[in-house]
């Protein structure tokens, strides 16, 4: 519960509560307190069994960590019953990203490892824009019905 305090912390802590409520009265708010908290974590418990009992018998293994987001994902991705190891490892990010390169300056994948003088290179330079091609005179674009 306290994992993320310090000893310079607690001890700042400990001074300010003797100051706060007394060296008298301390050991009794100790005790209201530490009441409190066990409380607290007995109605969250009964809660949580009241719940389990009402979701019936299939959600037996139901744990309320589940409802988290990240822990959820984390769960079925070590869960394979989707087969999603298989995607994620088949799937290379940096191969995808060359082959949109390619396909954008108008190369084959094939050679993308050597690049022609005429992919539009000159000198070690590649043009970044590439200028369109005039269509022919008598070739028209098709006509889509659906687009108007």
């Amino acid at each position: 519960m306290f994992n993320d305090i310090g000893p310079l912390e607690l001890v700042t802590l400990i001074i300010l509560a003797v100051l706060v409520f007394g060296p008298d009265k301390l050991p009794k708010v100790i005790q209201d307190v530490t009441r409190t908290i066990r409380k607290i974590r007995d109605f969250s418990e009964s809660a949580k069994q009241d719940i389990r009992q009402e979701l019936g018998p299939e959600f037996k293994d139901f744990e309320f960590e589940d409802l988290n987001p990240k822990t959820f994902i984390r769960k079925q991705m070590d869960n394979d019953d989707l087969g999603l190891k298989e995607i994620r490892n088949g799937f290379d990010l940096k191969k995808e990203m060359a082959e949109v390169t390619d396909a954008v300056h108008g190369r084959d994948t094939d050679s993308s490892s050597s690049p022609s003088p005429s992919s539009g290179s000159s000198g070690g330079r590649v043009d970044m824009i590439k200028k369109p091609e005039s269509p022919a005179a008598d070739t028209r674009p098709p006509f889509d019905a659906d687009a108007t």
